[in-house]
């Protein structure tokens, strides 16, 4: 079983301590698939600053490989973080080398091959995911809070799994909103509601679960340890239901420690 992982990673640094930590939507997907027990890949791009090998060197230190992530001359992207109240509130993003990132053609034929890949709202490869999914490969994708931008607009149309989250709970206006999102192509549609846990829509019907109770120490990559969860699930080819429990188990997990992993 091979998650394949593609786009964006950053170092989430802690302005108020100066610690910071490797993460980035897909990679943290990638590297919280390999906690579950499944294999998983991370392709894209590092600088040559100080952060560029750590990032390298930690993400493989997790299992996950990286023999598609090459090096270019620059930084690294940073985001700037800082915690209030267990909650993680991001500051300025300094995209460094990402911002010219695209796939080599070596890297989108490895991706067409793989099983399941996975991207994100700044992934900058929404424009790649058509030919990706007509190769063969489920593709899922994280439009985070922001489902109707340009990016997510091109990627929903060559999206198996398209998950985003919201704040406003489980509301007529999300459910409509999720059922305009399934009709542009999407199989399954899944919104993350915080500690109001999640609700899908597979086009048939609106599922919800809860969330699993634990202490809360940072926020930091909950929502991409569900993803995680949701695509093993998925992989395992077990229900939308069961999917959906097996991401709010993987987030109960990383919202007990400090930093994404």
């Amino acid at each position: 079983m091979k998650l394949a992982a593609v786009g964006d990673n950053c170092m989430d640094v802690y302005d108020g301590t100066g610690e910071a930590y490797p993460g980035g939507n897909p990679v943290n997907v990638a590297v919280y698939f390999v906690r579950m027990g499944g294999e998983a890949s991370y392709t894209g791009v590092v600088g040559t600053d100080k952060y560029g090998e750590l990032m390298r060197e930690s993400i493989a230190a997790k299992g996950v490989d990286v023999s598609t992530v090459r090096t270019e001359a620059g930084n690294t992207a940073i985001t700037h973080v800082e915690l209030v109240n267990g909650d993680r509130v991001l500051g300025d993003y300094e995209e460094g080398v990402l911002a010219d990132f695209r796939l080599t053609d070596d890297q989108r034929k490895y991706l067409c091959r793989q099983k399941m890949v996975v991207t994100g709202l700044w992934g900058n490869v929404h424009n790649d995911l058509a030919k990706i999914r007509a190769a063969g490969a489920l593709v899922a994708f994280d439009a985070a809070t922001r489902p109707e931008d340009e990016a997510a607009r091109i990627a929903i149309p060559a999206t198996d799994y398209l998950f985003f989250s919201s704040d406003d709970g489980d509301t007529p206006e999300l459910r409509a909103k999720m059922k305009e999102i399934h009709s542009r192509g999407p199989k399954v549609v899944v919104a993350t509601l915080g500690d109001q846990g999640s609700l899908a829509y597979d086009g048939e019907e609106y599922i919800g679960c809860g969330i699993v109770t634990c202490d809360v120490v940072d926020t930091m990559g909950a929502g991409d340890s569900y993803i995680a969860g949701f695509l093993k699930g998925i992989l395992e080819e077990k229900t939308v239901p069961e999917c959906m429990r097996m991401g709010a188990e993987n987030a109960s997990i990383t919202l007990g420690y400090f930093g994404a992993w």
